[in-house]
């Protein structure tokens, strides 16, 4: 809990400082945030395998709640976060700043398959709506801007990651089954079956089978999902 009150810029969470923001820490979010329901599930997979000393790639920043998570409770050696929401890349450097983050770098770009052009994200009046989806809600589009993206082979021989933790809001059916995730030691995703359906479900489950990881049920609950190598 956080001793919340009008003068106190932070809410409290797992032990973190959360910056408080009119239009990022509100409703239910901020609730969460305080009762340490945010990213729960996440979370307790996070603190069942990472180590110390971890290279982790985020794909999926959100608000900079898990990167800041792994950095301060976890201390891993590196993070870097792929988000692909350029509204919230100034909140995340303050929440990062709040809890004296300096291990993580974030991307404001899009992990693909192959690369290419840069593509239109629309930014809306809640940030956390933003996407790429034009048509999902066009009359609360704010701005349009144009993201970068990067070749998903290319960002694993730079980081050489041991850990993903991974929230792409679906993405992960197409983009997962197009790595080589030998390299990893665990995984941790969020599938959004809702989206990507059973087909979708079972592209991920093979990519983590193929790169020798498998299941782990004691880290893993409802749609977030853990991969080992080992038992």
């Amino acid at each position: 809990m956080d001793g919340d009150g009008p003068k106190n810029p932070f809410l409290r969470s797992r032990g973190l400082k959360i910056p408080k923001h009119p239009q990022i820490t509100t409703g239910r979010v901020r609730g969460a945030i305080r009762e340490e329901t945010y990213e729960r599930k996440e979370c307790d997979a996070v603190s069942r395998v990472v180590h110390e000393g971890d290279r982790v790639l985020e794909l999926g920043g959100g608000i900079g709640y898990m990167s800041t998570l792994l950095s301060v409770k976890r201390k891993v050696a590196q993070v870097v976060s792929y988000e692909a929401n350029p509204a919230l890349i100034p909140y995340i450097a303050s929440v990062h700043a709040a809890n004296e983050v300096k291990n993580v770098e974030v991307r404001n770009a899009l992990l693909t398959a192959d690369g290419g052009d840069p593509v239109a994200f629309h930014v809306r009046r809640n940030f956390l709506a933003s996407s790429m989806d034009r048509e999902a809600d066009p009359e609360s589009i704010t701005e349009t801007v144009q993201i970068d993206q990067h070749r998903l082979s290319d960002v694993l021989e730079e980081v050489r990651p041991d850990v993903l933790v991974c929230d792409i809001e679906g993405a992960e059916a197409d983009l997962l089954p197009a790595g080589d995730w030998s390299g990893l030691r665990c995984a941790i995703i969020e599938l959004h079956p809702q989206w990507i359906g059973q087909s979708g479900v079972q592209a991920v489950f093979d990519a983590m089978q193929r790169a020798g990881l498998t299941y782990f049920p004691k880290a893993s609950e409802a749609k977030v999902v853990t991969f080992r190598k080992g038992w």
